[in-house]
């Protein structure tokens, strides 16, 4: 039976335990109350919008695969040791741009009973494979040829080539590197670049960003190894260069593990994004207060957010109702990514 809001109520604490899809329970002087307004509660389960077409993926794999196979034939030919490193990384680079495909490809199953909020978090654990996979054959591999270059140093033969495969990879890289930058540009919309890229939880987009960042500054670091080495006649050089190639991709490999790793133990988001929800709800008169906020990011653009509230012991269950269904569609609106929202009513202090 409705409750007038003139009755008065009390409002018995949230269960520490609750589900995010329980409803918010009110206890009235004459009766009991079962609310779950329309917006309290996000539907459990949805699939994340993925509209948008991985573009840059595509673009890298398909640029990897086309400098990996000329990097070998001339690493070959003239013996570089910085030439080979660059040809290891390219591989490297399309296994990694496959695996962060299949990994796309899983995380967008559809929700089940195992996984309620489904899969998204999937494609955090082939970015951690992908960053593992930079680190140990990437900046491995190059590391153990630029070792074998210092100890058993060998002229080159006939750099042209490696000027030749060094001035196309750039271009493909660039070319691969500026769609994906432009695809996080749209992303991020007007935020800074930097504060963009620390707060992005997509791994098809910062990896790839990295990898054709490393990419490109190891093409530099080749080229100016291979010239000086065959300048000043000292092969050693280009052993050098190989060493700095793997010890920028090992680099590159330890801050994607470390994204990697507080994705997949629970991320939540931003202090600053709390604080802002925060002050939303306290603008409602009804509100004496919040409570603690949980939250986490169960894919890359999907979001759990769970707070407490508190209102004045005189607010009926309409008005509950009323406040809850408002903030949770204004959190929705200023944070799309936020899309399963659990508001449940603290007792009043």
């Amino acid at each position: 039976m409705p409750i007038a809001c003139s009755a008065q109520m009390s409002l018995p604490p949230a269960t520490p335990n609750a589900t995010p899809d329980s409803t918010v329970r009110i206890a009235s002087s004459d009766s009991r109350l079962n609310v779950a307004p329309r917006a309290l509660q996000a539907p459990i389960g949805q699939s994340v919008d993925e509209a948008e077409s991985p573009l840059a993926l595509y673009g890298a794999i398909a640029a990897n695969i086309a400098i990996a196979i000329t990097k070998f034939v001339v690493a070959g030919v003239t013996g570089s040791s910085a030439m080979m490193s660059e040809a290891v990384h390219s591989t490297v680079d399309t296994g990694n741009g496959l695996l962060l495909f299949v990994g796309l490809k899983l995380s967008r199953r559809p929700a089940s009973e195992e996984h309620p909020f489904g899969h998204g978090r999937e494609l955090y654990f082939w970015s951690l494979i992908v960053a593992v996979l930079i680190f140990g054959l990437g900046g491995g591999v190059s590391l153990y040829e630029g070792v074998e270059h210092l100890r058993h140093p060998a002229p080159l033969r006939d750099p042209f080539w490696n000027y030749l495969v060094l001035a196309a990879a750039m271009v493909f890289e660039g070319a691969s590197f500026a769609i994906a930058l432009r695809q996080f540009s749209r992303e991020s919309r007007d935020r800074p670049f930097w504060a963009s890229l620390r707060s992005s939880k997509d791994p098809t987009t910062y990896t790839v960003l990295a990898e054709d960042g490393a990419a490109l500054a190891g093409l530099v670091i080749a080229g100016v190894g291979i010239f000086l080495s065959h300048w000043l006649d000292m092969p050693q050089l280009d052993g050098v260069a190989s060493l700095l190639i793997g010890l920028l991709l090992a680099g590159v490999a330890v801050l994607l593990v470390r994204e990697a790793r507080g994705l997949l133990i629970g991320e939540g988001v931003r202090p600053d994004t709390v604080r802002a929800i925060r002050a939303m709800t306290a603008v409602h008169p009804e509100v004496r207060a919040t409570g603690l906020a949980r939250s986490m990011y169960i894919g890359p653009h999907e979001v759990l957010f769970q707070m407490g509230i508190e209102f004045a012991p005189q607010t009926c269950a309409h008005d509950v109702a009323r406040v809850s269904e408002s903030v949770s569609g204004d959190i929705r609106r200023r944070y799309p990514m936020i899309k399963h929202i659990s508001l449940s009513v603290l007792p009043a202090q």
